[in-house]
């Protein structure tokens, strides 16, 4: 691609140094204490031979290998990549992922997963990996031969632990450091993992993957062997006593006099956040240095795009200190792994999700200045790196990892995920998709997993018939959305390095752009249907399902004004309905297609036909998207993640949902976009809150300050319910797993990771959790709703109303001040 990119292209492998692989038992902390001596050095890594995996025919088995050579895909076969994990310990310089290639299983029923391969052992010390000098840049390495079908690939090694390599400048370090396998829990916990889901004793799939094991996995994992043909064990009762199992909470304002719709969003803030994490050894969470925002709801943990909308909401609320946190704890992320994960768990480092961190700092730059861009551009470039690997050495008509190139030499991009095995999140879901379908099921669980990275985890856009899940053929697609947002971080990083005085590097990023954008206005655009669809790379034909990824080229600049008339034109006719605007034409009962309506997409609709002249249409779709919403927030008292657009009804629970699970209470990024158009359409607020009078009720309190040194934080009525079906609360193991070193008796030992719930009122056990009768506390679907496997009676917990404490803002040290820019200057890209 460019003599420009700091990043290893050789293929060579990077050698690893086994670790013993005799057992020692977990408990040692003494030698866990010598690990995490080790693991303060960052030329320390920890690694160790995996043996060979008993394969059962349906389930693949994830690896981390070191210097493979890629295996293409083409459109005359069956892709045949294998799955791995992410390399924690390459030098910053050096390509993000390599992997291996394997043919994959032709079973067509799944079956329980694997054994696990061999948990780390905390002792003897392991020899040090080698660390390598960076390899020379692009400019002065070897070539790298052609990716086809021929190269073989080198001995694979498992990657068991993280150890943190150096950051950039210090800036964005990990928190304190604690060894962390990094195998997804399908793998670590394999049989144990499959068992658990086959027993069904659980009432949210996911709640399995954030369980945190006791202890090390291979020694759990034998311990549930010796003890699961007695004849009075029990699964159920195994779990709960191995496990820390995270409780699922829902927060949300019960409306109250002088109570409004701003004030349940800027409350919410509070609600979302949580502090930074503390590393706790076999948990599937990745810790944050800094406090963070979740999205609400079941999703306990950062995710990536969601979080660009929710930064809108904390620019408009003046929450700089969090707005700054996400940015600093995706580099921070971006650093350790080389890339930002979907989300800041284990089982999410396969994949990422549409790259926003350059139009997150776009938002941040409007707040700090031009010196942001130059803060973080290592980690910019390691987003380019990610993003574009194994593209110098691709062929025409083939696609590897993310990228794809045409047959007449056009680079493009694709979803993708290293992995080819069921998604731990959704496991017992993926399994049944598998059992109904005639395909491969590596295969189909490698779109399945793409079609998650895409964010619009389903929708008829990524179904080979429109309609069935079993036809997703995601992997196969350049989309809309990655395309318009590589041209973005191409046009991104030409500035920050213009910034720089780095004048050849600016140059080279924004012909790259071009190139880009011109491919995006060539083969994404339907002259025939006005907009823009996704391409099948692999028939050279575009798809047929409109959505609106549609405005993703007008919120990037990305497209000529001609076309973003005719695009206006479009989406009027085609999309626009009472409530807003639908995400496709299709109805497929899949949650990312017709009848809803998703803030993100709305957002960029809004915000991208107003950039091309649009403004009465862009009014139009906030006025009626905020009448939705606000609408359902006054039936309510919450917003959701997602809505009904269609119904002329509104209703309380936001609509028919669709998708895997039940309609989610928070919600980050619907907080975030509606406050922004609250703020910028106020004529048509004022008109949607004179309809919707009780989410507009005014204030009735005295100017503040009021009473300043007895104040308290809002009550916030939280419910804990448990995911462990007929364990209640108070009987699931506390969420910070006890450790030797614990504190003194008497002294409360910090929160879990997992989630950071507010101080508890008196009267509750200082474990966090509530007592509750013993009966099953399975998480209850949203009115209106139905869920599999309900228990037939059950008792309401009581909620828990805990005082919440403020946010302490930190204290950003004056940063340098940037290099001058050049004189010649383009206006900045991003929205």
């Amino acid at each position: 691609m460019s003599a420009h990119q700091d990043r290893t292209r050789s293929g060579l492998p990077t050698p690893i140094l086994p670790a013993s692989g005799k057992h020692v038992s977990s408990c040692s902390m003494l030698h866990l204490a010598l690990i995490c001596f080790l693991a303060a050095n960052p030329a320390a890594a920890l690694a160790q031979t995996a043996a060979p995996a008993q394969h059962l025919p349906s389930v693949s088995v994830p690896v981390m290998t070191h210097g493979t050579t890629p295996q293409p895909d083409t459109p005359q076969a069956p892709h045949a990549d294998t799955l791995t994990t992410p390399d924690a310990q390459r030098p910053v310089t050096s390509p993000a992922h390599q992997h291996t290639s394997t043919p994959p299983s032709a079973a067509p029923a799944p079956a329980p997963a694997p054994a696990p391969a061999p948990a780390p052992a905390p002792a003897p010390a392991p020899a040090p990996e080698k660390v390598l000098e960076p390899w020379p840049s692009a400019s002065t390495e070897p070539a790298q031969s052609t990716l086809d079908e021929e190269n073989s690939a080198p001995p694979v090694q498992v990657k068991l632990f993280d150890v943190q390599p150096a950051t950039h400048a210090g800036e964005h370090a990990a928190p304190d450091f604690v060894p962390q396998d990094l195998r997804p829990p399908s793998i670590a916990l394999g049989e144990l993992f499959s068992a658990i889901h086959a027993a069904r004793i659980f009432t949210d799939a996911k709640a399995v993957a954030d369980a945190i094991p006791d202890q090390a996995p291979t020694d759990l994992v034998a311990e549930w062997r010796q003890e699961k043909d007695l004849p009075d064990f029990n699964l159920k009762r195994f779990v709960s006593e191995h496990f820390t199992i995270p409780v699922l909470r829902s927060a949300a304002y019960n409306r109250k006099p002088g109570e409004n719709v701003r004030d349940y969003i800027s409350g919410m803030w509070d609600v979302l956040t949580r502090e930074a994490d503390m590393a706790v050894p076999w948990s599937s969470l990745l810790p944050l240095p800094e406090t963070y925002i979740v999205p609400g709801g079941r999703f306990s943990e950062f995710y990536y795009w969601d979080s660009y909308f929710t930064m809108i909401g904390l620019y408009e609320d003046g929450r700089i200190d969090l707005l700054r946190n996400v940015v600093r704890n995706i580099a921070s992320l971006m650093d350790r792994y080389g890339h930002m994960p979907n989300g800041n768990r284990t089982y999410y480092l396969s994949r990422s999700q549409p790259p926003f961190f350059s139009v997150m700092l776009d938002l941040l730059a409007s707040h700090d200045g031009q010196v942001v861009y130059t803060s973080f551009l290592p980690e910019l470039q390691r987003e380019y790196d990610y993003w574009t690997h194994g593209a110098d050495a691709l062929k025409p008509d083939a696609a590897w990892q993310h990228v794809v190139r045409l047959p007449d030499g056009t680079l493009m991009f694709r979803p993708w995920d290293d992995m080819d095995s069921p998604r731990d999140e959704s496991f017992p879901q993926d399994l049944a998709t598998a059992k109904r379908s005639h395909r491969p099921s590596p295969e189909l669980w490698r779109d399945l997993r793409a079609g998650a990275e895409t964010g619009w985890d389903y929708s008829s856009r990524w179904l080979a018939d429109d309609k069935t899940l079993d036809t997703i053929n995601t992997t196969s697609l350049i989309t809309v959305e990655y395309n318009c947002l590589m041209v973005h971080l191409e046009q991104t990083l030409s500035h920050a390095y213009a910034l720089n005085g780095e004048k050849e590097k600016a140059a080279f990023y924004a012909q790259q752009a071009t190139q880009l954008k011109n491919a995006i206005n060539h083969y994404l655009w339907s002259e025939k249907e006005g907009a823009y669809f996704d391409y099948n790379w692999r028939t050279g034909q575009l798809r047929d399902v409109l959505s609106t990824a549609t405005v993703v080229p007008l919120f990037l600049h990305v497209a000529p004004q001609d076309k973003a008339d005719t695009v206006a034109r479009t989406v009027k006719a085609r999309l626009l309905h009472v409530g807003g605007l639908t995400v496709t034409d299709r109805e497929t009962g899949q949650q990312w297609d017709y009848p809803n309506g998703w803030a993100p997409e709305e957002w960029m609709a809004i915000k991208g036909l107003e950039q091309y002249g649009h403004d009465d249409l862009a009014a139009d779709i906030g006025r009626r998207w905020m009448a939705r919403v606000i609408g359902t927030y006054e039936k309510s008292g919450v917003l959701l993640e997602k809505y009904d657009v269609v119904s002329p009804e509104i209703s309380a629970t936001g609509g028919k949902g669709g998708g895997e699970y039940p309609m989610q209470i928070g919600f980050g990024w619907t907080n975030g976009t509606l406050l922004g158009l609250m703020n910028r359409y106020p004529q048509n607020t004022r008109k949607v809150l004179d309809n919707n009078p009780l989410a507009d009720q005014p204030s009735q309190l005295p100017l503040p300050p009021v009473d300043a040194w007895d104040a308290k934080g809002p009550e916030i009525p939280v419910t804990e319910r448990s995911p462990l079906k007929g364990v209640p609360v108070s009987t699931l193991k506390a969420e910070h797993p006890a450790q030797e070193n614990d504190s003194p008796s008497g002294t409360p030992a910090p929160a879990s990771p997992q989630t950071q719930p507010a101080a508890p009122p008196s009267g509750q056990s200082s474990s966090g959790q509530v007592p509750g009768k013993p009966d099953d506390h399975a998480e209850p679907p949203t009115p209106g709703q139905t869920q599999d496997n309900k228990p037939a009676g059950k008792e309401e917990p009581a909620p828990v109303v805990p005082q919440l404490s403020p946010t302490q803002s930190p204290q950003p040290t004056s940063p340098p001040a940037p290099a001058p820019a050049p004189d010649s200057k383009t206006p900045a890209p991003g929205p």
